[in-house]
């Protein structure tokens, strides 16, 4: 029996809510599984005191490997096909090492200087800096609601960092230089993949991204050199690192963009600095100050703004 138009329209529009749930339900776990990465950091630098650049090594190799076993699951050797295009190389070269390797590097560098949740919020400034690259880059004017986001992130970093007092610097120089490069690394890395990402797998080209800035970095570092003080639950939070907050994380917001789009995919990714500062809070018994916690609003509001049609 043949269907009839209504249903045919039904069961579309069941399938495409049964996608729009999934890709909520991906993105936020995306976003969570980074938030929770953030906050495992930076136990590790407060009890293992282990180096920055060490963990972000182990954490592009490894994540590197796991989502290139799954792309090689899918593609098989066709995961290695990007090598034979000299362009496409230089994009992905350029994709490392100026997008991946500066945004995770310096991302673990202002959770070590500051913490989880100062450092998450931070990096959401790259709503701001992809809005004002990009208005450049068209020669367009922006939106009155971009202009007022740009008002409300200079006013949440300088809460943040002063607690309202110009005398005074409450964040550390060093994390907030850090943590206003991870947020500069996050629009880098967005721009240097759209070249090759149309072309190539999210996943395949994260991978190798992943893996190429990781293994230049660990060579650099000597990765090798494991540190002594390590135990069982340091390798048990290194792995929820590797496994949910960058390979797993990555992997589900990626998913997540395709089913829904990068916009609301965007704003749910503002459950990553409210996961990290929750989280920190409740484990770690980070203390916040009520001109931290305006901060902290004022720059996630930015992200709804700088979005707004």
């Amino acid at each position: 029996m043949m269907k009839t138009a209504d249903a045919i329209n039904r069961e579309d529009t069941g399938m495409n809510h049964s996608n729009t749930w999934k890709g909520i339900f991906l993105a936020a776990f995306g976003a969570i599984g980074w938030g929770i990465s953030g906050v495992c950091g930076q136990y590790l630098f407060s009890v293992y005191h282990i180096e920055s650049s060490w963990i972000t090594a182990v954490r592009m190799i490894l994540s590197g490997i796991v989502l290139l076993t799954i792309s090689f699951s899918k593609k098989k050797t066709h995961i290695f096909h990007i090598f034979r295009d000299k362009t496409d190389c230089k994009w992905l070269v350029s994709f490392a090492f100026l997008g991946l390797l500066l945004c995770q590097y310096t991302y673990m560098g202002a959770i070590k200087y500051s913490n989880s949740a100062t450092a998450t919020v931070l990096q959401s400034l790259n709503v701001i800096i992809m809005a004002v690259v990009m208005a450049v880059r068209n020669h367009s004017k922006m939106r009155s609601s971009q202009v007022a986001a740009i008002i409300l992130a200079v006013l949440g970093t300088y809460l943040i960092a002063t607690n309202g007092n110009l005398s005074e610097m409450v964040l550390s120089a060093p994390g907030l230089v850090f943590g206003l490069f991870s947020a500069v690394g996050v629009v880098s890395y967005t721009l240097l993949s759209r070249p090759i990402i149309q072309e190539w797998s999210n996943m395949m080209i994260t991978g190798w991204g992943m893996l190429i800035g990781g293994i230049a970095l660990g060579i650099l570092i000597q990765v090798w050199n494991i540190p002594t003080n390590l135990d069982l639950r340091a390798y048990v939070i290194i792995s929820v690192i590797v496994l949910i907050g960058t390979a797993g994380g990555f992997s589900a917001f990626l998913q997540g963009v395709k089913y829904i789009g990068p916009v609301k995919a965007t704003l749910i990714g503002c459950i990553e600095p409210v996961t990290a500062t929750v989280f920190s809070a409740i484990l770690l018994n980070t203390q916040f100050t009520i001109y931290e916690l305006l901060g902290f609003a004022c720059i996630i509001l930015t992200v709804f703004l700088s979005l707004k049609e």
